[in-house]
């Protein structure tokens, strides 16, 4: 026998015999942590306050506390069972697709709760271990049993994580996503709360009018692979706490034990498990299964842009991952800060920026009248970043776009640890278009009629020369989206194939769903300056892909048909020519047998809403970060002082002196009036007395 079989049979016998281990290992545990719970505190004692309120004071902490202040302890809401409460909350809501409320949690999970708080306090959690699993997912069924050998390797072998770890994930990124959150620039858009595709699109619209050199960079690799100690560096600058730093660095290097994996066993595994090719199997799903989504949706989520298509997934860390992989980028966001403050060099003459850096907040419906080229022309830069792709808008030549492309990979490797080829940050000119986010970024030469007023009072017209920035979508994208989704025939030919997968679906619930997909995508083109023309075109795709498919179900054998019947819209009924007894459809409807059918959105041009033209503020700030601020404003005492100071200062009376003021005087007023009233009296009186006598 070779040295590699033995090896091999080495493995499989020591697999096995641990597998066989297992069971009696989850005995002798599960009678420790029964022992333990006898001798934890009870649950419901420890839930004393509200999880909001204690991230509520989490959060206005942060953001009134300097960025360059870190934060040494953490371990403090660490230990609040109510934080764990919601993370659980939240987690089965993931699972089970609902939020299962703080009063229906039984006392066990509570003690599972507790147990799993108190062992990642006390630094004993290990992430991914499924063979000593301190909070089951409420999907799981009751244990009654040890588990077969069968049973535990696929349990072992199988990439799906933990519940538990779900939990310590969002335990985690409760309270680390307060701390970054201040800190983080705001030209960073993907995976922060308020932020989207959608604020990135107003933002290149209101602020980089006017660039001629765009430098567009790819750093999706720094998704899918960052090294530990990078992030941890990153990490360290803001949280010093070092059992949360710690937990963060089992789940980061957990990856490196999932990638080794016996490659035998899994050609093992896969030759069992292959299926006969042409065998297709129905698959009935469970009670507590998540249902898959519906077909809009998939849909939709094949239109989805490159730069928002990666996911960053580090080891364990889960929905973690995103915020880790903003702290990693933040370094390049604030580098880039410091270059738009030091590139910038404003000229009189321009219309666009004159005195400062904050200048150019206009309305981009309007053109922007620009100089001539020479040396004296404006110097400025702006930045934005989407997930692992940014965009830089230059206004110079194309010498300093190189040189700061050159800085970029600089930066890059020495910070970041990728290294990035030319071609992953290439330098396009604003005439070619530059595509970001599915939108075409170009400029128009437009022609407007200048009126003003001359010497003499003679109204003087004249034609003048003016560029202005255009955010359109792209065609062609979309085009490819279809035809990877079988909607139309070839991306030169976009001419519309039936929509099979609605083939045994009816009439009404075929309508319904493509009306969301194309409200859906009426809301993603909604500040495309072509939106009438794009979501023209798609209402037009799935009309006739509808169209093809009722004329195949129904034996109409023309598109021609379909619309002679159903309307442009189909939203009147169809039925088979063969089945000429079936009842009507407004009987059927009055019985409630079937459903009301809506007709397709969009069969008019004049029903597509046009494109949203609503300024966007230069610096714009989330509604919850503007609240935060505004919260914050308020509860600091000198804000009234100085109001009360300046007030003083204007010769302005405050309302509640008013008030006061005149409540005294119509108390003053009062008694002596009373008082005059009274003495009148007492002397007619006496006068009557003695008039009588």
């Amino acid at each position: 026998m070779s040295v590699r079989t033995s090896i091999k049979h080495f493995r499989c016998i020591s697999s096995f015999s641990f597998s066989r281990s297992l069971s009696s290992q989850i005995q002798i545990q599960k009678h420790e942590t029964q022992h333990q719970q006898h001798q934890q505190q009870d649950p419901y004692s420890l839930l004393k306050q509200d999880p909001i309120q204690i991230l509520l004071s989490l959060w206005v902490k942060t953001f009134s506390s300097p960025t360059s202040i870190s934060f040494p302890n953490l371990t403090g809401f660490l230990s609040k069972l109510d934080l764990w409460v919601l993370a659980y909350q939240r987690a089965s809501a993931h699972v089970t697709g609902t939020f299962p409320p703080r009063s229906a949690l039984h006392y066990q999970t509570l003690n599972s709760l507790l147990s799993l708080q108190n062992a990642v306090v006390r630094s004993g959690f290990r992430w991914h271990h499924k063979t000593h699993q301190l909070l089951r997912s409420p999907n799981d069924p009751p244990l009654t049993r040890p588990l077969s050998n069968t049973k535990l390797k696929a349990i072992i072998q199988s990439n799906d994580p933990c519940f538990q770890d779900r939990v310590v994930q969002e335990v985690l990124l409760m309270v680390l996503e307060p701390v970054f959150e201040p800190r983080f620039s705001a030209k960073s858009h993907a995976f922060r709360p308020g932020r989207s595709a959608h604020t990135v699109i107003r933002t290149i619209r209101s602020s980089f009018a006017g660039y001629l050199w765009f430098l567009k960079g790819d750093l999706s690799e720094l998704l899918d692979y960052v090294h530990c100690d990078v992030i941890l560096n990153c990490v360290e600058k803001a949280v010093k706490d070092r059992k949360i730093l710690n937990l963060i660095k089992s789940a980061l290097k957990g990856s490196i034990g999932n990638r080794i994996r016996s490659d035998d066993s899994n050609s093992d595994f896969d030759r069992k498990t292959k299926k006969r090719k042409g065998a297709t199997k129905k698959k009935i799903l469970n009670e507590n299964e998540p249902k898959p989504d519906p077909y809009w949706l998939r849909t939709f989520f094949n239109f989805a842009p490159e730069e928002a298509a990666k996911v960053p997934s580090y080891g364990h860390c889960g929905i973690l991952s995103p915020l880790l992989a903003n702290v990693c980028l933040n370094e390049l966001d604030q580098m880039m800060e410091e270059k738009i403050v030091e590139y910038f060099r404003p000229n009189k003459l321009d219309s666009i920026w004159k005195d400062s850096i904050s200048d150019g907040s206009h309305n981009s419906a309007w053109p922007e009248f620009v100089p001539s080229s020479g040396s004296e022309k404006t110097r400025k830069m702006d930045y934005i970043r989407y997930g692992g792709h940014f965009l830089i808008g230059i206004r110079g030549p194309r010498e300093d776009a190189v040189q700061i492309r050159k800085e970029i990979i600089e930066f890059c490797e020495r910070n970041l640890g990728i290294r990035l080829d030319v071609v992953k940050v290439e330098i396009e000119h604003i005439t070619r278009g530059i595509q970001f986010l599915d939108h075409i970024i170009c400029r128009r030469v437009i022609y407007p009629t200048l009126r003003y007023t001359a010497s003499g009072g003679k109204i003087v017209s004249e034609k003048g020369v003016g560029t202005m920035l255009s955010v359109t979508a792209s065609l062609q994208h979309c085009i490819r989206r279809f035809r990877r989704l079988e909607l139309v025939k070839g991306d030169k030919d976009p001419e519309p194939l039936p929509c099979n997968p609605m083939l045994y679906s009816s009439q009404a619930h075929t309508n319904a769903q493509m009306n969301k997909f194309l409200e859906t995508m009426a809301d993603w083109y909604r500040y495309a300056d072509n939106r009438k023309k794009i979501v023209s075109f798609c209402a037009y795709v799935i009309r006739s892909s509808l169209a093809k498919l009722y004329a195949a179900r129904y034996r109409l054998k023309s598109r021609a048909k379909v619309y002679r019947i159903a309307t442009r819209d189909l939203s009147r009924p169809l039925r088979e020519s063969s089945n000429n007894s079936a009842p009507e459809y407004s009987d059927l409807l009055r019985m409630g047998i079937v459903d009301a059918i809506e007709g397709v959105q969009f069969a008019h041009m004049s029903s597509i809403p046009s494109c949203d033209y609503t300024p966007f503020p230069k610096n714009w700030v989330p509604d919850h970060e503007r609240m935060l601020c505004e919260y914050i404003r308020l509860q600091d005492p000198k804000f009234f002082c100085d109001l009360h100071r300046s007030i003083k200062r204007q010769c302005l009376g405050l309302p509640q002196d008013e008030i006061s003021e005149i409540v005294w005087d119509y108390k003053t007023l009062g008694v002596w009036r009373y008082r005059s009233n009274d003495g009148t009296e007492t002397k007619d009186d006496s006068e009557k007395t003695e008039g009588a006598i």
